[in-house]
């Protein structure tokens, strides 16, 4: 007779069991670790407290219970409330407007006061005849003519042109504003292998007149900067040798 082999049945848990509660395990650590490496801002949270306790987070929300003892006078409360803010921006309003613009007075001032003290100064310094001063928007501005400044085509500064740089130099070092020194060439094209447009020429010319200007004496670099803008703004006609005469220019603008 055939003896009957009895199967022993695995006690425990399968195999596989073993794996996924590794894998439990190991999510359950990294979790942790993230909460713990969490931190909470005190003052959001406090912020966030504050902003749930007050009664205008619930004003547009309808509440489905109907108060206990509501209040009888709320259209007559509204429309004094309504009357309250109209009644202060119209205050405001005329405050506002009533108010002078002295921010716009102050710099008007100091914009006439400087002009005329550049004026002084190229009155004493006998520099009507080279540069002339006027008063825009943006500052006073100096204007230097090419004719005592450049050769035509050229931005090497002229000799004779040195002391009465020098003297603008002179003029700038006692005033703390920003300059900006702009180069302006009449229409007539120009093409060279140093200065391919009247772009390259403006802009040099205009680095020429700074550069030396720094030279002359000790300033802040950082106060200056150089346009070039070709024959886009004319203050002249283009027509006629007189107007490109005006045209052909550099500016200085001391700047409010």
């Amino acid at each position: 007779m055939r003896r009957r082999i009895k199967r022993r049945e695995k006690k425990g848990a399968p195999k596989w069991m073993t794996t996924y509660s590794d894998m439990v395990t190991l999510i359950l650590v990294f979790f942790v670790l993230l909460f713990s490496m969490s931190q909470i801002d005190a003052e959001k949270f406090r912020a966030i407290a504050e902003a749930f306790r007050s009664d205008t987070v619930f004003e547009a929300l309808p509440s489905i219970i109907e108060e206990e003892h509501p209040t009888e006078n709320t259209k007559v409360l509204k429309e004094e409330q309504n009357d309250d803010k109209s009644v202060d921006a119209s205050e405001i309003e005329e405050t506002e407007t009533n108010q002078p613009n002295t921010e716009v007075e102050i710099e008007e001032g100091d914009l006439d006061e400087l002009l005329a003290e550049i004026e002084a100064f190229l009155n004493e310094h006998n520099l009507n005849d080279v540069i002339s001063a006027n008063r825009t928007n943006q500052g006073v501005v100096l204007v230097l003519q090419e004719s005592v400044l450049f050769e035509t085509g050229e931005a090497d500064i002229l000799e004779p042109a040195k002391p009465f740089l020098e003297k603008v130099s002179m003029l700038l070092a006692n005033m703390s504003n920003e300059v900006r020194v702009e180069g302006h060439t009449d229409n007539r094209p120009i093409s060279s292998y140093r200065y391919p447009s009247n772009w390259e020429l403006s802009g040099a010319r205009a680095s020429s007149v700074v550069r030396y200007i720094l030279d002359a004496d000790e300033f802040d670099n950082g106060r200056f900067m150089t346009v070039g803008y070709g024959a886009t703004r004319p203050v002249a006609s283009n027509d006629t040798r007189q107007g490109w005469d005006q045209n052909r220019r550099v500016e200085i603008v001391i700047m409010e």
